[in-house]
């Protein structure tokens, strides 16, 4: 009978336990998701609404991440974890209250690096929405700060689950110190190319960069922690490693987009058996040229008081100086260059003879435009060729276009 009413005793007792223990987690439950439901519902809203009327921007972007709709997942977690560590008490739920601190602990960090993540990415773009942080790598530094964020809740939740210091989890990881520069080598490669380019200010978002061995042609569309994105002038997009801005060879058109003006440099290949001595017909034909007039006058000028003061005789050719159609050809074409409207005088401007070759003698007309890109520089190089480049003539030579009348080829 005794031992009967001892065991009635112990069951009723078990039941009684676990009763108690099925309606204290029925109870948490349902206070979890209250407080979720009200921070979700109440708070996540009226936080919105503040914002939405205030001045700032860098608090929209907050909202637009999400931040604060992730912040809320704390709230249950916290209940959770404030359950076990006032509720569960008793000896017989020590080992299940210290289970549910544990990943109710981990619950709120996973929430907590969630919502810094998103905090990371929103401040990011406003950051790059500014016109001083525009063209530099921003999303970089948010991508670096986002892989330290990452490494450090793997710490913190391998320790929590642990139930061990994270302080003694960075001692053992030193052993891991190879293996984790393996894995994170392109990650580190990346993270020192975008510090040398925004320190240097070597690449900026927008800026026209060519690199042959990729194929790439066109504008920086984005730059990240390891790769940047140049979309070329096909509308194709090339990816290129980031850290091969840096060990690799690449142009950069920056300048010639800040300086307003883009070279064009081309050379024009004269027969060197039809340079000769202009004769008075000649210059007479020439001096029908509206930009050889003021010159020609000028330079007879010039040297009829040369040879005078020398007392050259001019029955001899070779004597004293005499004007050529080369050197005429020359002058013409530094005043037609100086008078098209989109040639800039500010900077280099230069008309030069190249050493002989087969072709024949060369002009070299190097000079800058006021332009950068695209159609225009094709017409102005199409109208410079046109106007000064040499055309058949239906003989072995070609006589220039722009100066039939010297009797240059």
């Amino acid at each position: 009978m005794m031992i009967l009413i001892a065991e009635t005793n112990w069951n009723a007792l078990l039941e009684n336990i676990a009763l108690r223990t099925t309606s204290t987690w029925i109870g948490v439950a349902l206070a979890a998701w209250l407080a979720n439901l009200v921070t979700k519902k109440v708070i996540v809203r009226v936080v919105r609404a503040v914002i939405e009327r205030s001045r700032f921007k860098w608090d929209d972007a907050l909202v637009e991440h999400r931040v604060f709709e992730r912040l809320s997942h704390l709230a249950p977690a916290l209940v959770f974890h404030l359950a076990a560590t006032f509720f569960l008490t008793a000896e017989s739920q020590a080992g299940s209250a210290d289970l549910v601190r544990r990943l109710a602990s981990v619950w709120m960090i996973l929430a907590g690096a969630s919502a810094a993540s998103a905090a990371v990415d929103a401040l990011a773009g406003f950051a790059q929405q500014s016109p001083s942080l525009r063209d530099k790598p921003v999303r970089s530094y948010g991508q670096v700060v986002k892989i330290v964020l990452l490494l450090a809740v793997g710490i913190l939740v391998v320790a929590t689950l642990a139930g061990k210091s994270p302080w003694a989890l960075l001692t053992g990881l030193g052993a891991m110190t190879a293996i984790l520069l393996l894995v994170f080598k392109d990650t580190i490669l990346g993270f020192v190319a975008s510090v040398q380019l925004a320190s240097n200010d070597m690449l900026r978002i927008g800026d026209w960069v060519e690199m042959p061995k990729f194929g790439a042609d066109g504008d920086v569309v984005d730059i990240s922690l390891n790769t940047v994105k140049v979309q070329n002038w096909d509308k194709t997009i090339s990816t290129i490693p980031t850290y091969n801005f840096i060990s690799e060879g690449v142009k950069n058109w920056r300048g010639m987009s800040e300086s307003g003006g883009r070279r064009i440099k081309r050379s024009i290949a004269l027969d060197m058996t039809s340079v000769a001595f202009l004769t008075e017909e000649d210059l007479e034909r020439l001096r029908q040229i509206k930009f050889l007039t003021e010159y020609l006058e000028r330079k007879a000028v010039e040297v009829k008081a040369w040879n005078s003061e020398r007392g050259v005789d001019d029955s001899v050719l070779v004597n004293g100086r005499r004007l050529t159609n080369l050197g005429t050809f020359r002058a013409y074409l530094e005043l037609y260059l100086k008078d098209h409207p989109h040639i800039r005088e500010d900077m280099t401007f230069l008309v030069r003879q190249l050493p002989p070759a087969p072709a024949g003698s060369r002009r070299h007309p190097d000079r800058d435009l006021r332009l950068q890109r695209g159609a225009t520089l094709g017409g102005v190089r199409g109208h410079r060729r046109r106007h000064l480049r040499p055309r058949a003539r239906g003989d072995p030579g070609v006589r220039v276009a722009c100066l039939p009348e010297a009797g240059r080829q």
